[in-house]
């Protein structure tokens, strides 16, 4: 009788526990700007379109997914090119080993391979250099092919100014 309560106490526990382990509900519903600012980054460091993402919180492991290439030129300043599916390790504040972003200077295309938050800031490294930017600049989404300079074609707000809201502050 003993190993009856056993093995029905072991079945229930084998059943059980993958449904606490598993994400709370409120995870699935959770879109990657929801997630990118739930590790300390505002939402506008990714461009609208974002199509899926992945993400292992074990390791930090993130991966999101665009229809195709994303490129967009902020306020006249810079060029950013998103490929299909950009990936890195995201902790609180830091987003390494970054693949799949990369900004124009001058006639060469850099790769960004890391960004973080420092105090008010959101810096961007390429490696060899580093820039940092107001947070606040980053509170909406670029648009492909438009950047922050796109006509609201479908309700949504999108900020339209002659101010150069991403000249480095470094």
């Amino acid at each position: 009788m003993s190993s009856s309560i056993i093995t029905f106490t072991l079945t229930t526990i084998l059943i059980i526990s993958p449904l606490s382990i598993a994400s709370p509900l409120s995870d699935d519903n959770l879109t990657v700007y929801d997630v990118i600012e739930s590790y300390g980054f505002p939402k506008g460091i990714l461009p609208i379109g974002v199509t899926g993402y992945e993400l292992d919180k074990s390791t930090g492991q993130f991966k999101a997914f665009f229809n195709g290439t994303c490129s967009f030129n902020l306020e006249g300043t810079y060029d950013l090119k998103y490929k299909s599916t950009i990936e890195g390790v995201i902790s609180k504040g830091r987003l390494k080993n970054l693949s799949g972003v990369s900004v124009k200077v001058f006639l060469f295309w850099l790769n960004i391979v890391e960004v973080y938050t420092s105090g008010d800031e959101l810096g961007f490294s390429v490696g060899i250099a580093s820039a940092g930017f107001p947070i606040e600049n980053f509170e909406m989404c670029p648009r492909c092919g438009c950047g922050m300079d796109c006509d609201d074609v479908d309700g949504d707000r999108v900020r339209k100014s002659g101010r150069n809201y991403f000249v480095s502050s470094v």
